[in-house]
């Protein structure tokens, strides 16, 4: 076990979900929380699961493609949702919703990068010099 990765690598957006790296089978725990976030066909390609790196390379490919959904959505809504007949306080809900939605992928983008850092340096530890 590298104790260097282990005590320089978490951060406060280390996802709860992922082991701490350098710790028994964390690798398998990163991929696993990796899987979740990209499409189910990307996280089955082989290459993807012996390569968790590649899956984090996609996740935050994934997840900056989301947020600019989720802020064109919510700078569109409010002059979008009255041509669809919607009311006024589901109009307000929904902005309320997409602004969420922003931070929350904005904290995803975050996690990911964080094991994703962890991911590379671990490789660049198993790699002979």
């Amino acid at each position: 076990m590298n104790m260097a990765l282990t005590s320089s690598t978490i951060s406060a957006d280390w996802p709860c979900q992922v082991k701490p790296p350098g710790s028994y089978d964390w690798e398998r725990s990163a991929a696993k929380w990796l899987r979740e976030l990209v499409p189910a066909r990307y996280g089955s390609y082989p290459t993807m699961l012996r390569h968790p790196v590649l899956l984090a390379r996609h996740a935050q490919i994934q997840v900056q493609h989301e947020i600019r959904v989720a802020r064109t959505a919510l700078q569109t809504a409010r002059a979008e949702l009255p041509r669809l007949g919607l009311t006024e306080s589901v109009i307000e809900h929904t902005i309320k919703m997409y602004a969420a939605e922003v931070l929350q992928l904005n904290h995803i983008a975050r996690s990911i990068r964080a094991v994703s850092r962890a991911l590379v340096d671990s490789n660049l530890a198993r790699v002979p010099h």
